[in-house]
């Protein structure tokens, strides 16, 4: 969440750096997440609800990130 509100404010040369951080940062919790499903400290249905919500953060994200990439490119 830092890293994605920091983004929000920065140049558009800056924000890319930030919203690369948060997808690792997202990345690392649903690693996380998996290992508490697999674990059985996660029953199916919660962890179905979380990941959908993380996937879909993830997807966001993918977006802003290409987008982000395209325009600097176009530099």
């Amino acid at each position: 969440m830092e890293a994605i509100s920091t983004a929000t404010f920065l140049s558009k040369e800056k924000k890319r750096t930030y919203v690369v951080h948060a997808i690792r940062k997202l990345d690392t919790l649903k690693v996380l997440l998996l290992i508490l499903w697999e674990t059985k400290s996660l029953d199916n249905k919660k962890y179905v609800a979380l990941s959908k919500k993380l996937n879909e953060s993830g997807r966001m994200l993918g977006g802003w990130n290409g987008k982000l990439k395209k325009e600097n490119s176009s530099r």
